[in-house]
C-alpha cells in the first residue's frame, strides 16, 4: 500500500487516546513551568546515561551491526550535549523580550512573550533513531510543551527501548510514545497537533505536510537531499579525502547530511581516487567483521543501494569499489563496500535520488563557476561542503549557492554546533532547530502591548474633528480636511 493510499485510512485507535490525554492535560494545566522543564531535562539526561548500553544494543540489532563508537558519539553524546546547552540558556530564552514602541503610542510598552504551543507531534527516523527523537523532545520540553513521539518502524528494538526509557522519565500526560508501521505514522500525521516535527525523506515529508494541512498544523520538516562536496584545485587532496571519507562513511553513509557527490577538478580525478582509497584502507583495513564499519539498516535499503550502483554501471559508469582486504561481503551481512562511481549519467537514479549509503559519485569540473552552476541547477541541498583556503573564493561559493547549512574545509560538523540552527531549505527542509532557534520553533512568539494608565489613545477616537486633523497632519506630514 502506498503512502497516498494510507492517507485515506481512519485515525488509528492506538494514537488518538494518547493524543487526547496530552491535549486534555495542556488545556487543564497549560505549559510546563521553568522548574518543571529543568527537572524534566535533568531526568531525561540521567535516563540516557542509565540506558546507554541497552539503547546501543538495540540500535546495533536493528541495523544488523552498528559501531558502538558511532552510537556513543552520535546518539548518546550529542543529545546529552544538547540538553546541557538548553539548560544553560533556558532561563534567558524564557524571559519576555522588550521591543521598541513607536513614539506615537508612548508611554505604552511592547513585549514578545514566548508561549508553549501545546501538544507537539514528533516523527523520528531510523538512521539516528535515538538522537533524532531525543533532541526534538528536549527542545519541545524546554519550550514547555507536551509531546507525542512516533519513532520509526524500521528500528523496532530501538523504538521499544526509547518508549520504555521515556515512560520511566515522563508521565503519559507530558511525553508519550506510539509505535507501529506506516499506517500508524499516517494516522499520527493527521492529528490536530499544535506543531508537527518530522524528520525523514523529502517524498514522505510532502505527504506529512499535506496531511497536516487539513488541520492547519504548523510543521517543521527536516528532510535531506543530495549534499555536494566541492574541492578546489589548491586544497590538499589528502586532507580533503580524509574529511570526506569521515563524513561519508559515518553510519555507512546513512546520514541526511552525508556527502552525496563530490565535484573534483578534472585534472585531479585520479589523484582523488587514490587519496580516497588510501584513507579508507587506513580507517577500515577490513570490512566484513570490522566493528567500526556499520551495516545497511535493512534488506530493502541494501537492494536499493545495489540497484543504484548497478544501474549506473550498466549505463557506462566506472565503479571503484574500495574493499581493502578483498573480503567477500555477502548480501545477508548488509555490509556494502565504500564505492566511488565516475561517469554516472545525470538522469540515472544515482544522480537523481539521495543516496543514503557508502556510494559516492565523482563529478569532474573544469572551472569553479561551472561547479557552482552544477550545484545550482539541482534542488537546494541540506548541506554543502567546500574545501579551499582562499577567502574570496570561499565567500563566492557560500554567497552564490543556497543550502540548509555548510562547512568550509570540513564535513558534517556544523550539525554539532549547538548555537547554530540546523535545517534545510526548499526540498531539503522547512524550518530549523538546535540553539535558540530550536526553542523558538516549539514556541509561539506572542506580541503583547501593555497600555499605560495615562495615554493618548483617546485623542484618535471618534467623533473625529479638528484635533484628529492636527494629529494626522503631524503624523502624516500634510494638511487634512474633513
Amino acid at each position: 500500500m502506498s503512502v497516498a493510499q494510507m492517507l485515506d485510512l481512519p485515525t488509528d485507535a492506538s494514537v488518538r487516546p494518547a493524543f487526547e490525554r496530552l491535549r486534555t492535560a495542556f488545556r487543564e494545566r497549560q505549559g510546563l513551568t521553568y522548574g518543571e522543564r529543568m527537572a524534566a531535562l535533568d531526568r531525561l539526561a540521567d535516563a540516557i546515561k542509565r540506558h546507554e548500553e541497552r539503547l546501543a544494543t538495540a540500535v546495533s540489532e536493528d541495523f544488523g551491526h552498528r559501531s558502538r563508537y558511532e552510537t556513543a558519539l552520535a546518539e548518546i553524546f550529542v543529545p546529552l550535549s544538547s540538553i546541557k546547552y538548553i539548560k544553560r540558556h533556558l532561563k534567558r530564552w524564557m524571559r519576555p523580550e522588550s521591543r521598541e514602541t513607536s513614539w506615537v503610542f508612548l508611554p505604552a510598552k511592547n513585549r514578545v512573550v514566548n508561549q508553549p504551543k501545546g501538544v507537539v507531534g514528533i516523527i523520528s527516523p531510523w538512521n539516528y533513531p535515538i538522537q533524532l527523537a531525543l533532541i526534538p523532545i528536549a527542545y519541545a520540553i524546554a519550550a514547555g510543551n507536551r509531546v507525542l513521539l512516533k519513532p520509526s518502524e524500521l528500528t523496532p528494538r530501538t523504538s521499544d527501548a526509547l518508549a520504555t526509557m521515556l515512560s520511566e522519565v515522563f508521565s503519559p500526560d507530558v511525553v508519550a510514545t506510539v509505535t507501529g508501521g506506516p499506517e500508524v505514522g499516517v494516522a499520527f500525521s493527521k492529528l490536530p497537533f499544535d506543531h508537527l516535527f518530522f524528520t525523514g525523506s523529502t517524498a514522505v515529508g510532502r505527504h506529512v505536510m499535506r496531511a497536516a494541512a487539513d488541520n492547519l498544523v504548523p510543521v517543521t520538516l527536516e528532510l535531506g537531499g543530495k549534499s555536494p562536496v566541492l574541492v578546489h584545485e589548491d586544497f590538499p587532496l589528502d586532507k580533503a579525502a580524509e574529511r570526506i571519507v569521515t563524513g561519508k562513511l559515518l553510519n555507512a553513509g546513512q546520514t541526511c547530511i552525508a556527502p552525496d557527490y563530490v565535484l573534483i577538478p578534472r585534472a585531479q580525478t585520479e589523484a582523488f581516487i587514490a587519496a580516497f582509497e588510501a584513507v579508507v584502507r587506513r580507517f577500515y583495513p577490513t570490512l566484513a567483521s570490522n566493528p567500526d564499519y556499520t551495516s545497511i539498516v535493512s534488506d530493502r535499503h541494501y537492494r536499493r543501494l545495489a540497484s543504484l550502483r548497478d544501474e549506473a554501471a550498466s549505463r557506462g559508469a566506472r565503479i571503484v569499489e574500495v574493499n581493502p582486504s578483498q573480503e567477500p561481503l555477502p548480501a545477508e551481512s548488509r555490509k556494502l563496500a565504500p564505492t566511488l562511481i565516475l561517469g554516472a549519467p545525470d538522469d540515472s537514479a544515482l544522480m537523481q535520488d539521495e543516496i543514503f549509503g557508502p556510494l559516492l559519485p565523482v563529478v569532474p569540473y573544469d572551472r569553479l563557476d561551472e561547479a557552482i552552476a552544477y550545484i545550482n541547477d539541482r534542488p537546494r541541498p541540506l548541506a554543502l561542503y567546500y574545501f579551499d583556503r582562499d577567502t574570496s573564493r570561499i565567500d563566492k561559493v557560500l554567497s552564490t549557492t543556497t543550502s540548509g547549512g555548510a562547512c568550509v574545509n570540513e564535513t558534517l560538523l556544523h550539525v554539532g554546533q549547538e548555537d547554530l540552527p540546523f535545517g534545510g531549505v526548499g526540498p531539503s527542509g522547512l524550518g530549523s532547530y538546535h540553539g535558540h532557534e530550536g526553542f523558538l520553533t516549539f514556541s509561539h512568539q506572542k506580541a503583547v502591548l501593555y497600555q499605560a494608565r495615562l495615554n493618548s489613545a483617546g485623542l484618535l477616537a471618534p467623533p473625529y474633528g479638528g484635533t484628529v486633523d492636527k494629529l494626522l497632519n503631524l503624523l502624516i506630514g500634510k494638511a487634512r480636511r474633513r
